[in-house]
């Protein structure tokens, strides 16, 4: 009963997850790519492919993937009735494989199974449909755990496990399909008019997004009714329980305190708080308590009278004062020197202070909201933190969670800091190549947004064909280790690896003309000639 209890949860969680992006997200292609990102974190999903039929050519591609190379990618072209996929589009009838190395109809055209142990893969195909036309599918891969000893004894309880689990994901995978239909349809659409006229299909992508935010404008889901602050980016269940906590404090004038590891935007969400408030119109004053020296802290904060120490040669107001009817925010709170933090607690308890050198009380009415990454409580017991300012301003706590929690969320900040950057650089990067995109999914992230911000303006500036390649991301997301995939080849298969990918990248550019992509990666018709067949690339499959 538990085991069916956190099922439905979890399967309520992903369906709300995948509602939230198709409601939210104008971006047909990144509608797609988000929603296999969220399979991958919910259902145990090694692979990921969603396909769309061309009703003209009758030709089966993969539109978006997880897991895959781009070269697999590529591969992955089917016709009706080809294989497993070509079968569900032939005949709309989901296809269960609960093992692919027993499976003659399984082409594994990808060719992306070799790393799995093909006899415990599973996989499932679904059809996407419009009405009663099947448009595409959407396919995944699991890994089943194999049975151990005591299962084999007890075979059938243990395949109706598996049957039942297969069955859950069936399930989950059917209303999947059915939530991104639409978004499939206009992609469809999008592709087929392109293939018939190429220079028109950002036009036709643009129109066809418009009229999906237009049918859309009417179907608001249940997490939309959460205003989310125009500052802040993000889709996922945590950031939709932050938006509506930033919306509940931000109606009082209550001290809060916002907790987060460091690069997360805290200073973003007190900053969403104060333009939501009564008080928005007046002053938002920061200040980084870490910044400055004790001494010089508590003249900025607090302002001084003329001749309180060498060099005060005026009369000063600090940043309380400034802002008076307005809101604070403290940055690095747990940083405050004891002294400071004494006079700190007495303006919280009794709105007034004196400067630095002055015997003249000011009261003022300011709102405190503060922030730190450090652990306040573990300061409170090493006698660096006091114990009663830590309770006054710990009346409202906000949690903002780490990247590596909201992973979804990585593609929206990615795009946002492309274009921000292409702006300020005046660059025209039009998108993230696949293998940068699994790369920056793969990262951990320690630095949080703050370090993705970092790597996306390195990327813009480094790109010189208006793609961001893996290869323009900064070593730490190309390790092994931070990548989680390990690399044993030499020196000169990853050069090759770089190479393979910027052909086929110009290639794609020039629509399978290798004339015109040897031009432009510096080669001549010969060696470009000779680079086709030593990496075994068909640019025919490049051509409208």
């Amino acid at each position: 009963m538990l085991i069916a209890q956190e099922e439905d949860h979890s399967s309520i969680s992903l369906l709300a997850e995948v509602s939230r992006t198709i409601t939210n997200e104008d971006d047909i292609n990144k509608v797609l790519r988000l929603v296999l990102f969220i399979m991958s974190e919910h259902m145990n999903m090694l692979r990921g492919m969603i396909t769309i039929l061309n009703r003209d050519t009758r030709e089966i591609v993969i539109n978006e993937s997880f897991g895959l190379t781009v070269e697999e990618k590529e591969r992955g072209r089917y016709r009706i009735g080809e294989g497993i996929i070509g079968q569900v589009v032939k005949t709309g009838k989901t296809v269960i494989v609960p093992s692919i190395n027993n499976e003659p109809l399984f082409l594994d055209r990808t060719r992306s199974r070799s790393r799995s142990r093909k006899e415990d893969l599973c996989f499932i195909c679904i059809p996407i449909k419009a009405g009663t036309e099947i448009i595409g599918t959407l396919s995944a891969d699991h890994q089943l755990e194999p049975l151990s000893g005591e299962e084999h004894v007890k075979k059938n309880k243990a395949d109706k496990g598996q049957r039942d689990m297969l069955q859950h994901y069936v399930d989950q995978l059917s209303i999947i399909a059915a939530m991104i239909s639409q978004a499939v349809r206009l992609r469809q659409l999008a592709h087929e008019e392109s293939a018939k006229h190429p220079q028109e299909e950002n036009k036709t992508a643009e129109k066809l997004s418009k009229q999906k935010r237009h049918t859309e404008e009417h179907n608001d889901e249940t997490f939309t009714d959460v205003e989310r602050p125009a500052n802040i980016i993000g889709n996922t269940k945590p950031m939709i329980s932050l938006f509506k906590m930033i919306e509940k404090i931000a109606k009082t004038n209550a001290t809060t305190l916002i907790l987060g590891e460091s690069g997360v935007g805290k200073e973003l969400v007190a900053s969403a708080i104060h333009f939501k408030s009564h008080r928005s119109g007046n002053t938002f004053i920061k200040f980084n308590c870490a910044a400055l020296p004790e001494s010089i802290v508590e003249s900025e904060l607090f302002g001084h009278e003329k001749g309180a120490f060498t060099g005060a040669s005026s009369t000063r107001q600090g940043r309380f004062e400034l802002a008076h009817k307005g809101t604070i925010f403290l940055d690095e709170v747990g940083e405050m020197s004891l002294p400071i933090q004494a006079k700190l607690l007495r303006i919280i308890q009794e709105k007034e202070f004196e400067r630095v050198g002055g015997s003249k009380t000011i009261k003022v009415d300011v709102r405190i909201i503060a922030a730190t990454n450090r652990n306040l409580e573990e300061l409170i017991r090493e006698g660096l933190f006091r114990e009663d300012l830590y309770y006054r301003l710990n009346i409202f706590p906000i949690t903002v969670p780490p990247l590596r929690e909201r992973k979804t969320d990585i593609l929206l900040l990615a795009d946002y800091f492309v274009e921000k950057y292409n702006a300020a650089n005046q660059k025209g990067i039009r998108r993230i190549s696949t293998t940068a995109i699994d790369m920056l999914m793969r990262y951990h992230w320690p630095g949080n947004v703050r370090e993705l911000q970092n790597c996306m303006e390195r990327a813009v500036i480094l790109s010189e064909d208006n793609v961001i390649h893996g290869y323009h991301l900064p070593p730490t997301l190309q390790t092994a280790e931070s990548s989680g995939t390990p690399y044993t080849g030499s020196l000169q298969q990853k050069l090759d690896a770089i190479e393979k990918e910027m052909i086929m990248e110009a290639l794609k550019r020039t629509k399978g003309n290798m004339s015109r992509a040897a031009i432009q990666l510096g080669l001549s018709d010969r060696i470009m000639g000779l680079r086709i067949k030593k990496f075994d690339i068909d640019y025919r499959k490049f051509r409208p």
